[in-house]
């Protein structure tokens, strides 16, 4: 087994993970695998011991070998120098896999026979098991498949906050929640690293929106930087040692990203100690000596052509006009080379060979998937689908049998296998049981057209919502005349895409009226929501006794999603964001900071997400951290391992007992957290600090045990510049989300 790592950050602690395999008797539920064990890991620093060799080769070259190795000179790839044994610098996209290849000059598909990749579970699948242990696993694959396809980094994980549920890219990214962020993130990248291929962690930094992302110059104070925006790009450098940066499209206080030095040297390099590369998002650089002084390293963009770059042609111009010194350069083609030989791509000796789309990588497809769903309602007790006595389901909606593993502006994966619903149905129902399937709506679409890349607007998919009559009829009336109707609605990848956000919360293609109508006509009608963002699902709600909310699921999700349906797994997916009743309910839109025109200001600050929620008594329709189960838990019993003050250097360890009360063996998700009432500073009604997902089995009890560091408990104190723990007393909550906390205790700070 390889080493797998949970670290301890410098504000926001990691938590050892226990995840289970899980055998079951005949008449049980069985869960998604995952293996078992409590692990603090960490990540595998650069190593600095190549330095000799590379101030050689470094002494051999001629300034235009130099700029090459900055700059695109394909699609994906930088110059290498050959003739000193030095190969191209390859990357490859995979927020859901490994890019089908294109060609070196252009978009187009580059028409490879054999450049399929496994499609996985997208990043808000990912994010919805809460299972550090799974993401390790994401990692572990997706860094595989790249190496297996010769890819020296790999373009992920995107992780910056979900500051508006409109985002283009919410589907891709993780949480709204920087602990949460963490926890998925960091393991991530030690699984792809350990593949001997570099993360990209991205986009770093503030890139919270699609609209005007190359121009936007984002605003906001020193604290709500600190605690929301950069926790887990300061965990991905410190304790998961990623190797590259993406320097992001936007503005941050005045200056791009990619030539802002404050963030790329001071606090960075500088502060965070980063010994890796810069690269630019693709045509996000805007100069050549700011840029490169500023701190990044590689410029990556669409054709160019590629000699104009700003770090090719102009560079050369500008070290022998004087305007830019070639030690200045040097510095920058160390840091390459330095990445190359840690990742084995010169000497190499010994480096991972890969494997890609295996039937082990489409069982780690499945598991993530399985243990990604959530279920929202169950009143009727629908769910797992009793299938004695009937004959007949309908199957309806275009999700049904959407395929989404190319779909969308962003990278999509060429993949052999992706089971859709519908398959997934036919896969696990016995024969007897006769599956009718009524498209009901049609995605359709009045205005395709995306804005040019690099000048992002609002004008994304522009869709029809008027119902075909003659399907709305063959649905409503398939449904009439089966036992049971499944309805399989939501998004997809075209209408959730990079590129644009979104202009509303509201279901596209007219599905809000087919879903009434349905249900009209068979009350035993189950909704199952496909999507990576939230939607204005209240009124399906209200009406609906059974609501499933699953995501962009990768190869094997139509299979896991059957089984969370038929009983097969039980879920176990918690929401990794906010769903709000109504979009001017959420932060960025109640203020009006979003989108923005040519300044985007963060007036929330630290309230993002559940915490604006929270702190100002909103109601959302499901909160943060929720999700249901097939069996039940009850919380009792909570207390923490001292009664005295806790000092500053300690850890709070509290530990709660959980019993399964139901039939079903089950996990469940202790979530943890902490609220001080009477603080000198403005703070959240209460933050995550902490949880553990754990198996229990039908009738057990498990005391669930959770560390939380007092440093945890800090706020960045803008007038020292420093991280400051209160002295008091602090309440720790603990429960299933963050709306239904069942136990507490109060612990004293020194």
């Amino acid at each position: 087994m390889k080493n797998r790592f949970i670290p301890l950050v410098s504000i926001f602690s990691i938590l050892s993970f226990t995840a289970c395999n899980d055998s079951k008797e005949a008449g049980d539920l069985a869960l998604a695998e995952t293996s078992q064990e409590n692990a603090i890991f960490e990540g595998k620093p650069l190593s600095m011991e190549y330095e000799e060799e590379i101030t050689n080769l470094i002494s051999q070259m001629t300034l235009e070998e130099k700029a090459g190795m900055l700059h695109g000179t394909s699609m994906f790839a930088t110059s290498g120098v050959p003739r000193l044994g030095i190969p191209e610098l390859t990357m490859a996209d995979g927020p859901l896999g490994i890019r089908e290849e294109i060609s070196r000059d252009s978009w187009a598909p580059a028409g490879w026979d054999n450049d399929f990749a496994t499609y996985l579970p997208a990043g808000a699948g990912l994010s919805a098991t809460w299972n550090p242990q799974l993401a390790y696993t994401f990692g572990d694959v997706i860094g595989a498949e790249a190496r297996d396809r010769n890819k020296d980094v790999l373009l992920a994980p995107a992780f910056n906050i979900i500051r508006t549920p409109l985002g283009g890219r919410t589907y891709e990214y993780f949480s709204e929640d920087p602990f949460l962020n963490i926890q998925i993130t960091v393991p991530y990248i030690v699984g792809v690293q350990e593949n001997d291929v570099a993360v990209s962690v991205k986009h770093y930094a503030a890139n919270n929106q699609e609209t005007n992302r190359g121009t936007v110059d984002v605003q906001m104070d020193e604290r709500t930087l600190r605690e929301i925006y950069l926790p887990a790009f300061e965990a991905a450098i410190k304790d998961a040692h990623a190797y590259t940066v993406m320097g992001a499209y936007n503005k941050f206080r005045g200056d791009y990203l990619n030539e802002n030095e404050y963030m790329l040297q001071d606090v960075l390099r500088d502060e965070w100690g980063f010994k890796g590369i810069v690269i630019s998002d693709w045509a996000a650089i805007h100069s050549t000596v700011k840029a490169l002084k500023a701190g990044a390293d590689v410029e990556m963009g669409t054709p160019g052509p590629f000699n104009e770059f700003y770090f090719a042609d102009p560079l050369i111009a500008a070290v022998k006009s004087g305007e830019l010194s070639e030690e200045e350069v040097d510095k920058h083609v160390r840091r390459v080379l330095r990445l190359m030989y840690n990742i084995k791509s010169i000497d190499t000796t010994g480096r991972a060979k890969g494997s890609r789309n295996t039937e082990q990588h489409l069982k780690d497809a499945y598991n993530i998937a399985s243990e990604s769903v959530v279920l929202l309602k169950n009143d009727k007790n629908m769910l797992p689908l009793n299938l004695e006595g009937v004959k007949s389901i309908t199957v309806i909606g275009d999700n049904a049998t959407k395929k989404n593993a190319l779909g969308g502006f962003g990278a999509g994966v060429k993949t052999k296998l992706e089971v859709t619903p519908l398959e997934g149905l036919k896969n696990r129902l016995p024969e007897s049981i006769k599956i009718t399937h009524a498209p009901g709506y049609l995605e359709r679409y009045s205005k395709t057209d995306k804005a040019k890349f690099g000048d992002i607007t609002l004008d994304g998919p522009v869709t029809i919502n008027e119902l075909d009559p003659k399907l709305l009829e063959e649905a409503v009336n398939a449904a009439k005349n089966s036992d049971v109707a499944i309805i399989f609605a939501g998004s997809n990848r075209d209408y959730e895409t990079e590129a644009s956000d979104r202009a509303s919360l509201d279901l596209p293609f007219g599905q809000e009226e087919l879903i009434e109508k349905v249900m009209q006509a068979n009350p035993n009608t189950i909704v199952v929501m496909i999507a990576g963002a939230p939607f204005d699902i209240e009124n399906i709600e209200q009406q609906t006794s059974t609501l499933v909310w699953s995501w962009f699921n990768g190869s094997e999700g139509g299979n896991a999603l059957a089984d969370v349906l038929l009983g097969k797994v039980n879920p176990s997916g918690k929401l990794p964001w906010t769903m709000p009743k109504d979009l001017k309910d959420s932060p960025a839109h109640a203020n009006n900071s979003f989108p923005g025109d040519e300044v985007a200001t963060y007036d929330e600050g630290i309230l993002v997400g559940y915490r604006w929620f929270d702190t100002k008594n909103i109601e959302p329709l499901y909160p943060f951290g929720y999700g249901l189960s097939y069996t039940d838990f009850e919380f009792a019993n909570v207390k923490a391992d001292k009664k005295e003050a806790y000092k500053a250097d300690e850890t709070i360890q509290v530990s709660v007992d959980v019993k399964n009360t139901g039939e079903f063996d089950g996990k469940e998700v202790v979530q943890l957290y902490v609220s001080k009432s009477d603080s000198k500073v403005e703070r959240a009604a209460q933050e995550l600090k902490g949880f553990k997902k754990e198996m229990i089995a039908k009738g057990e009890t498990k005391t669930v045990t959770i560390d939380v560091p007092v440093r945890d408990l800090a706020y960045y104190n803008m007038n020292s510049g420093q991280w400051t723990v209160e002295p008091g007393a602090y309440t720790l909550k603990l429960g299933n989300s963050s709306r239904n906390l069942k136990q507490e205790v109060v612990i004293e700070i020194q």
